[in-house]
């Protein structure tokens, strides 16, 4: 299927999604929103700018975005890829559960919020250039890396990790990484810890066209629950 999303309403363009076949062209999108809401088996190349919740609730299909993307892109997804060739707004991957985001540009405030973990879903955020505040607040599993790419500083703002009781977080940076909430541990990442990183890496360089070589090189911040002040401490009497 191809179509223009030129006048279309969400609604109408979303029935029409679900009524194609395996790959569906959307050229001239302009902020519809829920696009590809629960797709499992198709693929959805996006021509513009799609709305909030893209990808929501996805299990197991592929969207791809030749532009930017608004906010709660992959809002709980469980599974397939969200690839966007631009930048992302906020709450991109909030709750999200399994799959993969993959962003070349930038990202807004609360990136990776709720992300959690379940046996073998393991989701994995990765954003090429830098992030609002408030990276992988509350986060209880998955991956999140940022690589700061043609930047010289450091590529998130504030309160980085709050809240954070599971899964881990990988920035690449040269600067120093400072004023981290107490849920937070911080360290270089070692030549084992980075190998962790090494495929999903050469996954986004191959969506985007970039050498992963490069992008593994420099320095990257290993940022890990405090074992020692858990977030569900203030949940809990002592």
């Amino acid at each position: 299927m191809n179509r223009s999303a030129h006048s279309i309403h969400f609604k109408a363009l979303n029935e029409e999604i679900r009524q194609a076949g395996e790959t569906v062209v959307i050229d001239g999108c302009l902020g519809q929103r829920f696009i590809g809401s629960g797709l499992k088996d198709q693929t959805i190349v996006i021509n513009g700018t799609p709305g909030n919740a893209l990808g929501a609730y996805l299990n197991g299909g592929e969207i791809h975005v030749r532009g930017n993307a608004q906010d709660a892109v992959g809002d709980t997804m469980n599974s397939g890829r969200i690839i966007i060739h631009g930048h992302a707004g906020d709450t991109l991957g909030y709750a999200m559960r399994g799959g993969s985001i993959y962003v070349s540009g930038h990202a807004g405030y609360r990136t990776g919020i709720h992300m959690k973990a379940y046996k073998d879903k393991q989701p994995v955020i990765i954003v090429g250039g830098h992030v609002g505040s408030f990276l992988g607040e509350y986060l209880a599993g998955g991956l999140i890396i940022v690589l700061g790419i043609g930047s010289n500083q450091l590529p998130v703002g504030h309160f980085t990790g709050t809240g954070m009781h599971g899964g881990k977080i990988f920035i690449r940076s040269e600067c120093e990484l400072n004023g981290l909430p107490d849920q937070v541990v911080v360290a270089d990442a070692s030549a084992d810890e980075l190998s962790e990183i090494q495929s999903h890496i050469e996954d986004f360089a191959s969506c985007f066209q970039m050498d992963a070589s490069s992008l593994l090189q420099g320095r990257f911040h290993l940022l890990k629950p405090n074992r020692k002040n858990l977030y569900h401490q203030l949940y809990v009497a002592n």
